[in-house]
């Protein structure tokens, strides 16, 4: 009988922070675990990043098998982006679906499904970030069981602040750390009760932290919100992630084989403004010569700080507010009444000049999920566009509206090509308006021709990977113009890499995995500590056969 596995996953767990906070004594017990056993970096895809990770990871195979990029969907037919949820896991369940012969335990695994194929006990979306699943559990009455031991999550659903205000950090900070105490409790108990082969839990608290308190911690344009004294709430998360690791591990088997692992990491958020807003704009005024929809500003026009506090409600007041006017007293009232006052006001005053965006506020009032995403502002205008942003998490998705395929198409297929290289040569001569530097590194054609049908594509034509090194709050156009200045949103974004940490009597002390092990490879490692045969369909491979430090 093969050794017990724990596996501990750390939610867009930043492997660069990591390892500093280990070296430095920080994360104690991670240190111990590497410094007895295996550790090494994983390589994840560098588009969709966001979304896809979890999937890859619990089906084994790529997003190009699953044909699951993430839970938004476009529907070329009606010009809608709407919320998916999780992957349905139909054609490729969740690897640990083993059948009768495995005990396997699963605890707030993110956008998982329940399966019947699993001998064991299954919760979801107890606290996990983006579950994108409801709350259940296997067998039905477990999930009320461990909330009545043990609590809720006080932060499941809720796990966002206002990155200005420290007073919000610190509320989430503290319910994350009541959430993390608690995950930890619930596993120690699992494994008191029962002997498995597999106990699988996830850490989302390093995910949420990794966006929200990434300014508390690591160099960003509002570091610590010019308040320098401010608690580097990034650390408490990951020590009490820490912590909790180690009573996990107190609480289980001796001869238990200990994984921890990140399926990709975090950084300084390169990516929302860039995503959400500077491209569907971008667009918009390539598809509208002359018209403005967001965030316009004159180049002359000098260059305030990034703004550490917010005169409306919260971001998307301040970036509703700078949608366009001709007008500049309509300008300046639409920016400095109070949000309820102006919206009054503009009933009476008329929409205005130019073409209309969508109110997030009226958007809201529909139900609509993704009504706080700018590029969704911009919907009700896609059919008239000849390219326009998807909504994202991450990267950049541009969607060409191409005649014979969307229902108003405007862009002859052949035509298709030319289009792609004009957004192309627009979006590489974008520049940070703060210092000249090229906003964008590649961008990734999904399609050879504009009508493949393969219904496993991605919805963008384009993707658009953005630079790295830093964080930006607007950019310069030389055909269309600057956008922004514009307050910042979430002050981390993911990053490609994660990272594999193996402790237990299969790994040697003070090994290192191979510098191409892929985060793709952690369902086959897993399998093959317990035992169990991999799936045909699985594309990664069990780095137990990749180096002679893992047995």
């Amino acid at each position: 009988m093969n050794p017990p596995v724990i596996a501990i996953g750390l939610d867009a767990a930043d492997p660069q922070l990591l390892e500093t906070w280990m070296d430095q004594g920080h994360l104690k017990t991670l240190q111990r675990l590497r410094q007895g056993g295996t550790y090494g970096r994983l390589l994840n895809l560098d588009s969709y990043r966001a979304e896809t990770p979890w999937t890859t990871f619990l089906t084994g195979v790529l997003p190009e098998e699953t044909g699951y990029w993430g839970p938004i969907k476009y529907n070329p037919d009606t010009y809608q982006a709407q919320e998916v949820r999780a992957y349905k896991f139909k054609d490729y369940p969740p690897f640990y679906a083993l059948g009768d012969q495995y005990r396997v335990a699963v605890f707030d695994m993110p956008q998982s499904a329940l399966s019947e194929q699993v001998n064991g006990w299954q919760v979801l979306a107890w606290g996990a970030h983006s579950a994108q699943v409801d709350s259940q559990s296997s067998p039905s009455d477990l999930f009320q069981t461990v909330v009545d031991r043990h609590g809720a999550h006080p932060m499941f659903n809720r796990d966002y602040a206002d990155c200005r205000n420290l007073e919000a950090l610190e509320r989430l900070q503290r319910g994350m750390e009541t959430g993390i105490s608690r995950r930890a409790k619930i596993c120690q108990d699992w494994l008191q009760q029962k002997p498995w082969d597999l106990l699988l839990t996830v850490f989302g608290e390093t995910h949420t932290a990794g966006h929200y308190h990434w300014h508390l911690s690591q160099p960003h344009p509002i570091h610590k919100v010019g308040v320098p004294q401010a608690e580097d709430g990034l650390l408490k998360i990951y020590q009490a992630v820490d912590r909790a690791i180690s009573e996990i591990v107190d609480a289980a088997p001796q001869e238990a084989n200990i994984l921890v692992f990140a399926a990709h990491g975090m950084g300084a958020n390169v990516m929302d403004l860039p995503s959400m807003l500077f491209l569907p704009e971008l667009l918009y005024r390539w598809s509208f010569p002359g018209q403005y929809g967001l965030a316009f500003s004159r180049r002359r026009k000098s260059l305030k700080s990034p703004k550490t506090a917010f005169k409306k409600r919260a971001w998307i007041g301040e970036v509703w507010d700078l949608k366009y006017e001709k007008n500049p007293l309509r300008s300046w009232l639409r920016q400095n009444l109070p949000t309820r006052l102006y919206h009054r006001l503009e009933a009476l005053l008329g929409k205005g000049d130019g073409i209309s965006l969508a109110s997030p506020y009226e958007q809201q009032a529909a139900s609509d999920p993704l009504f706080w995403q700018p590029a969704n502002w911009y919907k009700p205008l896609w059919p008239q566009m000849k390219a326009f942003a998807l909504p994202s998490f991450s990267e950049g998705y541009v969607r060409i509206n191409v005649k014979g395929r969307e229902a108003q198409g405007i862009v002859s297929p052949k035509d298709y090509d030319a289009v792609c290289e004009q957004i192309t040569t627009e979006l590489k001569a974008l520049k940070d308006i703060r210092y000249g530097h090229p906003m964008v590194d590649k961008v990734i054609r999904t399609r050879q021709n504009a009508l493949e049908q393969d219904p496993k594509l991605p919805d963008a034509d384009l993707i658009i990977i953005w630079q790295e090194e830093f964080a930006t709050d607007g950019v310069e156009s030389p055909a269309f113009g600057r956008i922004g200045p514009v307050p910042y949103l979430r002050t981390g974004s993911h990053r490609a890499e994660g990272f594999l940490l193996g402790n237990g009597p299969n790994f040697d002390s003070g090994e290192s995995l191979p510098e191409d092990t892929k985060a793709l490879d952690l369902a086959p490692t897993i399998l093959d500590l317990m035992g169990a045969q991999p799936p045909s369909y699985i594309e990664g491979r069990s780095i137990l056969k990749q180096t002679t430090g893992i047995r």
